[in-house]
Parts: C-alpha cells; sequence; structure tokens
C-alpha cells in the first residue's frame, strides 16, 4: 500500500480510493496542506491541514464530508493564520443545515440506536427541523430565531409531544457538534422546551377499558384459528405488558420452558436497550405449544415467532397492519400495553413490580432493593393476570387447565409437552 495518492478530493472519490485500499492517505493539489488518512478498516478517516510542519486535526469523515469541509475551509486558513494555537476543528459546520446533515449521517451509523429510533430523529430532521432552519447560521441562532422559524410554527401544525421529541433531536446535535468541536460554541446551551411554550403536555389515554377486556379476548379467540400470527401477536402483548417491536422480534430460541419457564427480550430488541425477561405462565406456555403446531403444520420450522420473508422478523410496517386490521381504528397496539399495565394495578400488583414487567427505566437502587424478590413477585402478577384473563375467556385459547382448581389436565404436562415442541424449532 502506497504511503500518500495525489486525487481530485470529492465524496466520489473519496469513497472509490477507500475501497480499492491502494493509499494510506489522501491530499489534493487544489488545497495545499490538507491530507485525509484512512483508519485501518478504511470505513473511516481523519481531516488534517499541515500548516508550518504542524499536523491540525480538522474532523473526521464521513461525518464532515468534504463538501461541507470545502465551503470552510478560507476560515480555517484565516483563523490558524492570525492564531496558530486556535483549533482547526471549531467551526466547521457553519450552518444548521449542515449541522443537522451531519448529525443525521452519524445517527444513521450509531448502532446503538434501534432502527426505530434512526428512522424517528431522520423525519424530525428531513421533514421538519432542515425545511424550517437549513439556511439558519450558526452565530444566528437565539432563542427568538428557534422560536420563529421553528418551535412556534410546528406547535401548530403538530403534536406538542413531538414538537419536544424535535427539540431534543437539536438540543443533542448541537451539544454533540460543540463537544467534537465542529462549532466553536453552543447558541443553544441552557435553552429549554418550556422557553418556548407552558403548555402542558397530557399523556394519551388508553382507549381500551377493563370492561372491555372480555370483549376484546373474544375477538381474539373468534379470530385465532383464521389468522393465527395477528392474534397471537396481540396476545402476547396483552398478556405480557410488552412493546410491538420487542415482540415482533421474538424467537423461539428466547422461549425456555425449563424451570417454570421464561420469555427472553434480548438488549437489542428493547427500547431501553436493557435485557428483559419474562415469567412463562401455565397459559401461555399452552398456548406457544398451539402456536407452535399451527406454525409446523404450516411446514415452517424456523427461527421466529412470527416471520416474515427472507427469513426475518414481522416488520415495523406489518405489526402496524395487523393492528389496523385488529384495533379498526378503535385502539393500537400500544393500548395492549396500557391495558395490561392498568389491570395489573387493580389486581392489586406492586408499583415497582409492574415497572419492571413493562420494562421501564428504574434507578439503580431500586433495582438493587428489590432484586432479591423480583423473579417470583412477577410470576405472582403474571399468574393473577392471566387467571383474571382465563375468567374472560383466555382460557377457550389456550386450552391448559390448572391442577389447583382441580381440573383434569394437570400443569406438568402441558409444560412438558409445550418443552418438547419449542424444543425442536432451529
Amino acid at each position: 500500500m502506497s504511503k500518500t495518492g495525489i486525487v481530485s478530493f470529492s465524496d466520489a472519490e473519496i469513497r472509490r480510493q477507500a475501497a480499492t485500499g491502494e493509499f494510506e492517505s489522501l491530499r489534493d493539489p487544489r488545497h495545499p496542506g490538507l491530507y485525509l488518512r484512512f483508519s485501518l478498516n478504511r470505513e473511516r478517516a481523519t481531516w488534517y491541514l499541515v500548516t508550518k510542519k504542524k499536523w491540525n486535526k480538522v474532523g473526521g469523515y464521513p461525518a464532515l464530508s468534504f463538501k461541507a469541509l470545502a465551503g470552510v475551509m478560507p476560515q480555517i486558513h484565516a483563523r490558524l493564520a492570525a492564531d496558530p494555537a486556535a483549533s482547526a476543528a471549531a467551526g466547521t459546520l457553519q450552518t444548521v443545515g449542515e449541522l443537522l446533515d451531519w448529525y443525521s449521517e452519524r445517527q444513521s451509523r450509531d448502532r446503538s440506536l434501534s432502527d426505530k429510533r434512526r428512522t424517528s430523529a431522520k423525519s424530525a430532521i428531513h421533514c421538519h427541523l432542515k425545511p424550517r432552519l437549513a439556511d439558519m447560521q450558526i452565530g444566528d441562532v437565539s432563542r427568538a430565531t428557534i422560536d420563529r422559524e421553528a418551535m412556534w410554527p410546528m406547535q401548530e401544525e403538530l403534536s406538542l409531544s413531538y414538537v419536544r421529541l424535535m427539540w431534543g433531536v437539536l438540543v443533542v446535535a448541537f451539544k454533540q457538534a460543540e463537544k467534537l468541536k465542529l462549532i466553536a460554541t453552543n447558541p443553544i446551551a441552557g435553552f429549554r422546551f418550556t422557553d418556548f411554550t407552558k403548555a402542558k403536555i397530557k399523556p394519551k389515554t388508553s382507549r381500551l377499558r377493563g370492561v372491555q377486556i372480555e370483549a376484546l379476548v373474544e375477538s381474539f379467540a373468534g379470530g385465532f384459528d383464521h389468522e393465527p400470527a395477528d392474534n397471537m401477536l396481540a396476545l402476547m402483548m396483552l398478556c405480557h405488558g410488552t412493546r410491538v417491536g420487542e415482540t415482533r422480534q421474538a424467537r423461539w430460541s428466547h422461549i425456555t420452558i425449563a424451570d417454570g419457564g421464561e420469555w427472553f427480550l434480548p438488549a437489542e430488541n428493547t427500547k431501553t436497550r436493557c435485557e428483559h425477561s419474562l415469567p412463562l405462565t401455565g397459559q401461555v406456555v399452552a398456548l406457544l405449544k398451539r402456536y407452535r403446531e399451527w406454525q409446523t403444520s404450516r411446514g415452517y420450522q424456523g427461527t421466529y415467532l412470527f416471520p416474515s420473508k427472507g427469513g426475518r422478523p414481522m416488520t415495523e410496517g406489518q405489526a402496524c397492519a395487523v393492528f389496523t386490521r385488529l384495533g379498526q381504528g378503535e385502539w393500537t397496539s400500544h393500548d395492549l400495553r396500557k391495558l395490561a399495565r392498568t389491570a395489573w394495578t387493580d389486581l392489586g400488583v406492586d408499583y415497582l413490580i409492574g415497572e419492571m414487567l413493562v420494562n421501564h427505566t428504574l434507578t439503580r437502587n431500586v433495582q438493587t432493593y428489590i432484586h432479591t424478590h423480583a423473579e417470583q413477585l412477577k410470576r405472582e402478577a403474571l399468574e393473577k393476570w392471566h387467571q383474571r384473563l382465563d375468567e374472560c375467556g383466555f382460557a377457550l385459547i389456550h386450552g391448559w387447565k390448572d391442577d389447583r382448581s382441580g381440573n383434569s389436565h394437570i400443569r406438568a404436562q402441558a409444560s412438558n409437552d409445550a418443552a418438547s415442541s419449542v424444543s425442536q424449532n432451529p
């Protein structure tokens, strides 16, 4: 591999050179002193400006594209000429639009974020923030200009909760750009959402109430034979209060029947990015057994409970379509989660156990305090809830009989049968 290649800088040429692996670094005679040095994996690189034999780090590529850098090179040269000790990196982003483009590209490559989080940020930036703020100079950003150009117009058209989400994106973008010295100072440091509106954001109430449980379960029972996957997705959410994203990505390998049964949700599938586990009751074990038998009868021996094409899980759009069909505009997938959480409170489930079941973020002190008995209390809470669902017709779907109530089918046999079925999946 040669040391330095001479090219005409463009973002397309840089991508080509990164793929060939011919040079360790690049320079362009049109821009004296400007070098791009590739990292070992060549997916990234670093811009340097050499002045008086001093290598000044300007920024990272592709976060800082050549197109963005070329526009501010004169200012960088002028700043270093006036003060050789100044930072070459500070101020490479001149407009809010450039900052948002940089941050959007950075978010798209952040593996710690869920696909939904990346999509939400991208939508907020390209559909709302950039159209209103793209041409604003960083130096012109103030409470008044942000309020006039973005916050006040957006609150006229969009829900206040969504406006707050977009404000959060803007705050993090500016903060990260300042930390990496892509802007000299953060003009919105210290700004608060309440600087722009004092209106209270009210949480959405659930469109499903406890008195509707029986009718809801009855509809799932009636539809299970015709559309098992749709109704199974809804039932798993209703039984456990899980989010639709983490439910649709469930794998059969996440289901364990031994030692009481458990559904494991890996960190990458959860909104909180923390792994989560849920006890499986006898009812759910029997339900899983019935559902797996249906999949097997259709010739499916794959990985996912809710598969899509190409050996992947059901997509977000497909899951949305499921609840459009089931809810008929009357309720959404999130209403099932809210219904479960409210029902647990009505059944006397401890508040902290309820929060653990829905995988809300808890402080470390609280997690440590209740860890000893949490799993048993979670199981007791779900058993109480599923018994309540049985009274509303859930038993007609799963077919399991609890030996404690004197019925013929014993819990151990149901668990063993389900274990045999689930253990066969790949």
